[in-house]
């Protein structure tokens, strides 16, 4: 059935193809637009503005009625290619118009190869591996009819308890819009209208990641300085990069919904960034206004959404329901709607959907083939971290050990190490590092097996003693553990965000042993790890890798591959640091080590004013347990010559800093060398430090780089208390190192 629907291209299309190279696309398709504008009714108008689910064909023949009568834009959460190409020939060839669908899907990190969690992509540093995830989800989805998917999310994810954490790019402006700016890429490459690629949807706008307490679809209070100085950069990058859609927060942002925020969507996106593609909302948070108490029932919702700037509304109908009512009243005039409509309509013709609306998955590369799960692997290989490795027990030397242990219940488990938004995948396909480390490991070691736990949140400790036993008998310990999947990701929010369940006491036992113990983490989030730091004597972190997660792992366990990956966020050492962020303001009575002093260091009625004066915490240490941009490698890496080829730059130049990095170990290795900028003083206080370049090397042993960052002085503007976007002239103080704790400095002046 899937050839049913590919038809031959006719002249007409020829006629516009002729016409695109005399005028122009852009030109062209305005032309277009406009002559589907003066045909459509109301009716049909806005349904191009409805986004309609269906859950695998449920209530079809209502949806192909709806189709042929013009009042569906675009469909959410089909993903077979018979149905989707029926669907699209219902839409081209028995409605009116002719109007071609947007199929939308999730593809987060992956359709059917899945990589890691995009905050594990982003642990590797490194733009190409997000660029080439997002183009071979792109592919995989594209080759099903999927022509529209909802990522890159470029919210700032500084709360770890937050489970759409999984979800971010990190903690980090500068990083999120360079990996953001790569997905775009990735998903739509540079002509959007080629059949393998999709467009994306930045997401979401804007200020989600700051909900309160961590707590999903929480209010967000964000100053406008803020708000403008961390949280919209990335999305302003993304759309630089060609990003084709934006989509709305669920959150409140400072008393208005942003589904229903001006400034949001009339200001900032259409009338300061000149964003010419289309708003949807996110699923039925339009219909959410009222709940909110923006308004008081779906019929205001539709007109505060509409009237704001929202184009597209996802799953409710409110707008379906309503939009004709406020059009005949004159509260939504037929510009606005006019205005909604070409904006979709754009999309439709960039993506190429009026000249090639259906999908033929033969003209497609296979599902999750060798190439496909060779850069998968080589994703969760540079995304895994390093965070410990006590008496270099890592690499494991075969020659070495005769018995290894494995355990914990994310050793062997196909569907947990996929992580969150994997709606399409099969752990069939999932290679798990149980067997990719008997497979590495050969014959000549043996490999004891102890799941341990019946999942990650488990309070039994009815097979410890198996455990115990294979640990004993063992020359050494693997424990794969953290958080099963369903534990991060949308409403996946957690207050508490040690290890849950009873993994503790199952790593004190095995410590308890003797044994020399690696752990291996996958998690969605930044775990606390303080009360078990100490218990083992390596840790890599592996966030959630995916389809390729064993032989990655086993990999790295084996020093085939030394790991390169570095924390796109700060791990705290309790929850109760939460939020805690390299990039904080340095406030009135910043803590030092003279003045820190432990709650168990205070004395018995203690003199009051003689404790501390400075900001931190009483019962933890004031810095996290591991800082932004931290994590170890194989090898070890020496820091030298930061030097800058002026001490002082005029507004507009550009300077010139540069370090030499030496690889002094024994391994082949990847580094990623990263540059941080203080601005000491200014109209508006500035963060302690912020990350302004990084470049991800690789260097042989006794070799040495020299690493290179150009800062214009546009890189150290800011906006001000009047919002505008200024630089100012002052001392800034520069670090080059291999995380946000550089020590190597140097300062210039801008004058």
């Amino acid at each position: 059935m899937q050839h049913r629907f590919i038809f031959k291209q006719y002249s007409y299309n020829y006629i516009i193809m002729y016409r695109e190279l005399l005028m122009g696309t852009d030109s062209v398709s305005k032309i277009r637009i406009n002559d589907l504008l003066n045909k459509m009714t109301i009716e049909e108008k806005i349904g191009q503005l409805c986004l309609v689910n269906t859950t695998g064909g449920s209530h079809l023949e209502a949806l192909k009625n709806n189709l042929k009568d013009g009042k569906i834009g675009a469909i959410l959460n089909e993903v077979n290619p018979d149905v989707i190409n029926e669907l699209q020939y219902i839409a081209v060839k028995e409605s009116r118009l002719g109007i071609p669908l947007l199929i939308g899907r999730d593809v987060i990190h992956g359709f059917k190869t899945i990589f890691p969690i995009p905050l594990g992509q982003a642990a590797s540093w490194n733009p190409d591996i997000v660029y080439e995830g997002a183009r071979i989800s792109a592919i995989e989805a594209a080759s099903q009819g999927i022509n529209w998917t909802f990522a890159p999310m470029l919210d700032i994810g500084r709360d770890p308890r937050w489970g759409r954490v999984a979800e971010t790019l990190g903690e980090d402006t500068y990083l999120i819009s360079v990996l953001g700016a790569a997905m775009v890429s990735g998903f739509q490459g540079t002509k959007l209208n080629r059949k393998d690629r999709i467009a994306s949807c930045a997401k979401h706008f804007a200020g989600y990641g700051a909900s309160e307490s961590g707590r999903d679809y929480n209010t967000t209070n964000i100053p406008e300085n803020e708000l403008r100085n961390t949280h919209l950069p990335p999305f302003k990058a993304a759309l630089n990069a060609g990003a084709a859609t934006v989509m709305t927060s669920f959150s409140d942002l400072d008393g208005v919904p942003a589904s229903a925020n001006e400034f949001l969507l009339k200001q900032v996106l259409r009338k300061e960034w000149k964003f010419d593609g289309f708003v949807v909302s996110d699923w039925e948070s339009i219909k959410q206004l009222s709940t909110h108490g923006l308004t008081p029932n779906d019929k205001e919702s539709a007109f505060e959404a509409a009237n704001a700037g929202l184009d597209m509304e996802m799953a409710s109908q409110t707008y379906s329901e309503h939009l004709f009512a406020l059009i005949n009243e004159s509260r939504i005039s037929m510009q606005q709607l006019d205005t909604m409509v070409s904006n979709i309509l754009g999309i439709k013709f960039r993506l190429g959907l009026f000249e090639l609306p259906y999908t033929n998955p033969p003209d497609f590369p296979e599902l999750v083939n060798e190439n496909h799960l060779a850069a998968a692997k080589e994703a969760a290989i540079q995304s895994a971290v390093l965070l410990k490795n006590e008496n270099n027990v890592l690499p494991i030397v075969k020659e070495s050990v005769k018995t290894i242990a494995v355990i914990g219940p994310l050793a062997d488990d196909g569907y947990e190490q996929l992580g969150t938004w994997v709606f399409d995948a099969d752990e069939r396909h999932s290679q798990t590092p149980l067997n990719a480390i008997k497979e590495i490991s050969g014959e000549d070691v043996h490999v004891n097996y102890v799941r341990a736990m019946e999942s990650t949140r488990s309070k039994s400790s009815q097979f410890f003693s198996d455990a115990i036993d294979a640990a004993n008998n063992s020359d050494i310990v693997v424990l794969f553990l953290g958080e099963e999947s369903i534990l991060s990701g949308e409403a996946h929010c957690r207050a508490d965000i040690g290890l849950p369940g009873n993994q503790v006491e199952l790593i004190k036992q095995i410590s308890a042993t003797g044994k020399p113990i690696i752990l291996v983490l996958m998690a969605g989030r930044a775990l606390a790890l303080e009360n078990i730091v100490n218990d083992v004597d390596a840790i890599l972190y592996a966030w959630h890798p995916g389809t390729m997660a064993g032989p990655a792992i086993a990999d790295l366990l084996f020093g085939k591959v030394s790991p390169s990956g570095k924390l796109p966020v700060t791990f705290p050492r309790v929850t109760g640091q939460v939020p805690i962020y390299y990039s904080q303001k340095n406030t009135g009575k910043p803590v030092t080590p003279e003045t820190y002093m432990h709650i168990d260091d205070i004395q018995p009625r203690m003199h009051q004013v003689s404790v501390g004066n400075t900001s931190y915490h009483l019962d933890t240490h004031y810095t996290p347990l591991f800082p932004f941009g931290f994590g170890l490698s194989y090898t070890e890496f020496n820091y030298s010559h930061l030097v800058l080829d002026k001490n002082e730059i005029h507004l507009g130049e550009t300077i010139n800093i540069s370090a030499e990095i030496f690889n002094k170990g024994c391994w082949d290795a990847m580094e990623t060398v990263q540059l941080y900028i203080r601005d000491v003083s200014a109209s508006v206080t500035r963060p302690v430090k912020e990350l302004k370049g990084f470049k991800k090397i690789s260097l042989a042993p006794g070799e040495t780089k020299v690493v290179s960052f150009q800062i214009h002085t546009d890189d150290l503007s800011f906006h001000n208390r009047k919002m505008q976007r200024v630089t100012e002239p002052g001392k800034f103080i520069v670090w080059i190192g291999s995380s946000s704790n550089a020590e190597l400095q140097s300062e210039f002046e801008m004058i």
